[in-house]
């Protein structure tokens, strides 16, 4: 069986405000282009779909067009699991529709998943998290489990008896049971295999993901999973990586990077070819970098729009630092954004700790931007990170338009 294994789409995703859904097209065509030279007959998108609860509706456009071409008129199955940033009603909704197309979701854990036809495949039987199915005549038993906050969790075992109940008294024990029921659906001479979004201890993070450590809470060993598990498709970690101790765990990763820290580290997705029995054979192919994330580092502003001219046509997005003794000029900012489109965002670094010589006059001429970074540098001695700085730019774009 052939398998292609993916995640952390996030799409309609914006960077610091800018969209990012012309690069998640351009990866979606090839996306649907591997999938087909490979000939696969299961895809598998290990959650994060979108980057919100209420996706744009061009997003959800383009999920479902990229969805119908997966297909290839209901010969590949794709099984989809919402991840931590989806709404799981929401992107199970089309469920029934999608059947013809050989689609199959699970927006929670324990889902139960309808029986019956998914275009050329068949579920054959399915109960709460697991599905098996004759795909191509082969037998492939699949444990599905969308991202199990501690709110789905107890959720779970609001019925459950007194003994029960003390078993999964925290997150690691209530994951432990969950991964144990499941893996006794694991039938003999069937392909196994699990598909999650959740985060496993000593997996390297890249900071994507703001809430997967609160208080260690989410944190799981990589033996939680079943041996008997012949492949292990994760999502929830943007940087692509096999699970430590674990030869058949991967984190696909995310097909672009979605901040600074990501420019480290390269894209992919993992094609998975699976017999009954034998080792899985395993093959990581790398994706382009469709716009490059780049941070230019200056001596000068008149540097900095000299390198701007020079890279005028290239297309990539630019976080611009500038090193500098008082604050940078508004015609400069001007100057270098007419030059160089898709500057995100341009920060002064100061050669001292003091950028206050300047006169009240020229503080107000400064665009808010530069500003905030300006008064954050000084009060705290540190820069402004860009996530920061974005969430706070939301939220004076927010109170403009109310």
């Amino acid at each position: 069986m052939k398998i292609i294994h993916t995640a952390d789409w996030h799409l309609g995703k914006n960077l610091e405000g800018q969209s990012r859904l012309p690069e998640q097209e351009k990866f979606l065509q090839d996306f649907v282009r591997i999938c087909e030279e490979e000939e696969a007959d299961l895809i598998l998108i290990a959650g994060d779909i979108y980057d919100s609860y209420n996706p744009p509706a061009m997003a959800e456009q383009l999920f479902y067009d990229t969805l119908k071409q997966l297909s290839r008129q209901g010969r590949c199955m794709t099984v989809i699991i919402s991840g931590n940033h989806d709404n799981p009603e929401r992107l199970t909704a089309s469920g029934p529709l999608a059947r013809e197309h050989g689609i199959v979701m699970a927006g929670t854990p324990k889902t139960v998943v309808p029986c019956g036809q998914y275009g050329e495949n068949r579920i054959t039987d399915s109960g709460p998290g697991y599905i098996h199915a004759d795909i191509h005549g082969e037998a492939a038993d699949l444990l599905l489990v969308p991202f199990p906050s501690e709110k789905r969790l107890g959720e779970l075992y609001l019925h459950a008896t007194e003994e029960e109940e003390t078993k999964a008294e925290n997150y690691t024990q209530r994951m432990r049971l969950l991964f144990s029921d499941l893996g006794q659906q694991f039938r003999p001479g069937a392909i196994h295999l699990v598909v999650g979004h959740l985060f496993v201890m000593n997996s390297s993070g890249d900071g994507s993901e703001r809430s997967v450590q609160l208080g260690g809470s989410y944190l799981l060993p990589g033996d939680i999973f079943p041996e008997q598990a012949d492949y292990i498709a994760l999502g929830h970690v943007h940087k692509p990586q096999q699970v430590p101790g674990r030869k058949n765990a991967f984190y696909s990763g995310s097909p672009l990077h979605y901040n600074q820290r990501e420019i480290a580290f390269g894209n992919e997705v993992i094609a998975v070819t699976l017999t009954p029995g034998a080792p899985c054979q395993i093959r990581r192919l790398s994706l382009p970098v469709y716009k490059p994330i780049e941070i230019w580092r200056c001596k000068s502003p008149e540097e900095a729009i000299a390198r701007c001219e020079e890279h005028a046509g290239e297309d990539s997005w630019v976080y611009l630092e500038i090193e500098i003794e008082h604050y940078i000029h508004e015609e400069d900012i001007r100057a270098m954004k007419r030059l160089k489109a898709d500057i995100l965002s341009i920060r002064p670094v100061f050669s001292s700790n003091d950028p206050a010589g300047d006169t009240p006059e020229q503080i107000e001429d400064l665009p808010f931007e530069v500003l905030v970074q300006n008064y954050y540098k000084k009060k705290f001695q540190t820069d402004m990170d860009a996530e920061t700085l974005e969430l706070l730019l939301e939220i004076m774009r927010e109170e403009e338009t109310s």
